[in-house]
């Protein structure tokens, strides 16, 4: 398992929301491209990028800094945000991203994210936004009616690489990894689980190690660590150790 840093993206600068909220955005750094490189520099095996204009409709703003990050980067690239088609996700397969998490099109379109996972084998995550019971779509402003249980009874199937699953309640707050949840999840799918949703301080990177498994892929560091409250390289020199 590793510690997968985060940048949300916001008119081209590097943001932090609270529990998903578009108004509650933070800059904490208007060069993402740098902040970027500072991550890879940092030891880190892989980025977590969000485009959070896309994930509230407003497609294209940030295109072409997703570019400039791929460009300046060599470490494998998860992006999630605003794809709600295959078209959308193949741009991105072509523009050198590794990864794509999909939430309200991976609800709404079972069988075309099916579909994209036969041609983009072992990809794609499904984004698992969860609060309270149900899974949250179009920016997190809508309820669906899918629970992460339901889900899992469609793409276990599949050949999607896994699950993303955040704790909206929490996402942003600091105030832990909702533990309970992530152990519950892990053992309703066969496949790889990312998560990330509260993680507080180094503490939380302890207590998730007591649940590790090959199947826990990672955790996502995002106002964490901006705030100062995890130190990547010490993170992921927890989570790789077998003790």
């Amino acid at each position: 398992m590793k510690a997968f840093p985060a940048i949300d993206l916001k008119d081209n600068k590097c943001v932090r929301l609270t529990k998903g909220i578009d108004s509650t955005s933070q800059i904490f750094n208007s060069d993402p491209v740098e902040q970027a490189k500072y991550f890879e520099d940092q030891g880190s095996t892989r980025l977590h990028l969000v485009d959070l204009d896309s994930a509230f409709g407003r497609s294209e703003i940030n295109t072409k800094i997703i570019q400039e990050i791929r460009n300046s980067i060599s470490i494998p690239i998860q992006l999630g945000g605003g794809i709600r088609n295959n078209k959308i996700a193949k741009k991105y397969f072509e523009l050198g991203i590794n990864y794509l998490i999909i939430g309200s099109y991976a609800v709404k379109n079972i069988e075309k994210v099916t579909e994209l996972s036969e041609s983009f084998q072992d990809s794609i995550y499904v984004a698992l936004d969860v609060l309270g019971k149900n899974i949250m779509i179009n920016g997190w402003q809508q309820k669906s009616f899918f629970t992460p249980t339901k889900l899992f009874q469609h793409y276990d199937k599949t050949k999607i690489r896994g699950y993303v699953l955040t704790d909206i309640e929490n996402d942003g707050m600091l105030s832990g990894l909702n533990l309970n949840m992530i152990s519950l999840n892990l053992t309703l799918t066969i496949k790889k689980l990312i998560v990330g949703g509260g993680l507080k301080d180094m503490r939380d990177i302890e207590e998730l190690k007591k649940i590790q498994t090959p199947q826990l892929e990672g955790v996502i560091a995002g106002k964490a660590f901006y705030v100062g409250d995890i130190d990547l390289k010490k993170a992921d020199k927890l989570l790789s150790t077998n003790a």
